[in-house]
């Protein structure tokens, strides 16, 4: 038994329910002690870490040595994986606003401690970007728009891939790019709620989980949207790509990065949830049946101690029937020896 259950059950044994309800409130409240704020601050740092890798490696690996689906997929692994495991000690690494709202959803994250994570992730995002962007190296011919180009996400005009498919007269619209975000934030969500506790901790297996899960992601969304899968890294480079000579405004087309990962956040506690009232309306169905099995076998009992106890009332009957019949023989038999003697004595009587 816990300190908190001991407290409970000696305030229940002493009467004391303002103690109890107490307890109960300080047990379901939110914390908002030093472990929430390092919890806090390590979303804050982990967001600007996993940005930052993500702007570096896509801006200046693609433009240098090419697009490289491998080159993308692992570098995006390896920085939420490092990050995770450097900071699961202390916080809960969601590092994404999807993820934070489906915990929310699943009740494994407080409301106002999902808001607090949010606000830090974004916060993050929104350093690094600014950090990316005050170290980009230009000149007169290298703009910034260059290295830009590919650490913004977008579709159609803003797509990576847009210079190569204009040509054959054909681009990513908005519904690739929205299916593509969303079955990645599905993988990602799926994979972050499977690999954390009742609670929203991260398991030992958290850290290689989300890598996985976010380098299968950028395989899949980077020649069509650059790869956002996450709302707080799409919103902080689109800050500071705006006004840089792209194609296409990178804020004219955000929403799609927030309302893709939001939405795949919702299916994902949607299921979770029906999953849990299914698997409690089948639990109180078995206990039904179960109370009623057992209502059967009492009853069952009850019947058969009942006739048991009607046998051993005929049997007691019986034996006590016995007795009387015997002391009546006896009687009988005595009456029969007292005539005998009175007919002997009457005939010795005669002779005489």
């Amino acid at each position: 038994m816990t300190q908190y259950e001991s407290h409970i059950a000696d305030a229940q044994r002493n009467g004391d329910m303002t103690a109890t309800d107490e307890s109960v409130s300080a047990r379901t409240s939110p914390r908002r002690g030093t472990a929430t704020w390092f919890a806090v601050a390590g979303e804050l740092l982990g967001s600007f870490l996993v940005c930052f890798a993500i702007f570096v490696a896509y801006a200046f690996g693609t433009p240098l040595y090419g697009t490289n689906l491998a080159f993308i997929a692992i570098a995006t692994a390896a920085a939420y994986v490092l990050v995770s495991m450097t900071f699961r000690s202390f916080s809960r690494v969601q590092l994404n606003p999807a993820v934070t709202l489906a915990s929310v959803l699943t009740s494994k994250t407080h409301v106002l401690d999902g808001i607090l994570y949010v606000v830090a992730q974004l916060l993050g995002a929104v350093a690094a970007a600014a950090a990316f962007r005050s170290l980009l190296p230009v000149s007169k011919t290298l703009t910034r728009k260059l290295w830009l180009t590919y650490a913004v996400n977008g579709f159609d005009k803003g797509s990576v891939s847009y210079s190569s498919l204009n040509g054959a007269g054909a681009t990513f619209g908005i519904a690739v790019a929205i299916a593509v975000e969303i079955v990645a934030s599905l993988i990602i969500v799926s994979a972050s709620i499977a690999s954390t506790d009742a609670e929203g901790v991260p398991t030992s297996r958290h850290a290689m989980h989300m890598g996985i899960a976010y380098g299968l992601g950028a395989a899949i969304t980077f020649p069509v949207t650059g790869a956002a899968l996450n709302p707080a890294r799409a919103t902080g480079i689109a800050l500071f790509a705006e006004h840089q000579g792209l194609s296409v405004e990178p804020l004219s087309q955000l929403w799609v990065f927030w309302i893709a990962p939001v939405l795949a956040a919702a299916v994902v506690s949607l299921v979770l949830v029906a999953k849990e009232i299914f698997s409690d309306n089948a639990a109180v169905s078995s206990l039904s049946a179960s109370v009623a099995d057992d209502g059967y076998e009492a009853d069952k009992t009850d019947a058969t101690e009942q006739t048991v106890e009607q046998t051993e009332e005929v049997r007691y009957a019986d034996d006590a029937d016995e007795p009387t019949a015997s002391v009546q023989d006896a009687n009988a038999e005595v009456q029969h020896q007292q005539t005998d003697a009175q007919g002997d004595s009457n005939e010795s009587v005669k002779t005489d």
